[in-house]
């Protein structure tokens, strides 16, 4: 089992992407806030597999959040939740939507990034994992070498 993991990209450039959804593993969203430096963020993600939540693995959207103050939370999870459905489950600095509709395209993907970005003023970077995405695959889907992030391992 390959893994290939493209990050540093635009939802410009996520939506063009044609690749073979159900090679996915996972996605993420990351929303940013200026200035940079402050570190305010939130992060938007969906692993195939399910996001370890204790001792079980809860399928749906989940995010989390970095120096947002929790007052602007509820706002966040009404906003994908109204997208998504799913019931709201949180832990630690990370909100669940157990059982929130999947999504994997580039598409899909992008247009939620750029639905973000105009709603709460951030600034979205995206990436994508994959497994056993051939080199042929990668070409055309148009996925971006120079944003390929190798992972070590077989």
């Amino acid at each position: 089992m390959s893994k290939s993991r493209y990050w540093k990209l635009t939802g410009d450039e996520v939506e063009k992407l044609t690749y073979d959804e159900n090679k996915v593993l996972n996605w993420e969203i990351k929303c940013i806030r200026e200035p940079e430096d402050k570190a305010i963020f939130f992060g938007v993600f969906l692993y195939r597999n399910g996001t370890p939540f204790d001792y079980e693995s809860i399928k749906g959207i989940v995010y989390y959040y970095n120096n947002i103050e929790r007052k602007e939370l509820p706002s966040i999870t009404k906003f994908l939740k109204n997208k998504y459905g799913g019931s709201e489950l949180e832990k630690g600095e990370r909100v669940f939507l157990k059982g929130s509709k999947e999504i994997y395209s580039g598409a899909d993907i992008a247009s939620l990034a750029k639905e973000i970005d105009s709603k709460f003023n951030t600034k979205s970077v995206i990436t994508i994992e994959f497994q056993d995405l051939t080199e042929q695959e990668q070409k055309e889907s148009g996925l971006p070498e120079a944003k390929l992030l190798p992972i070590p391992g077989k």
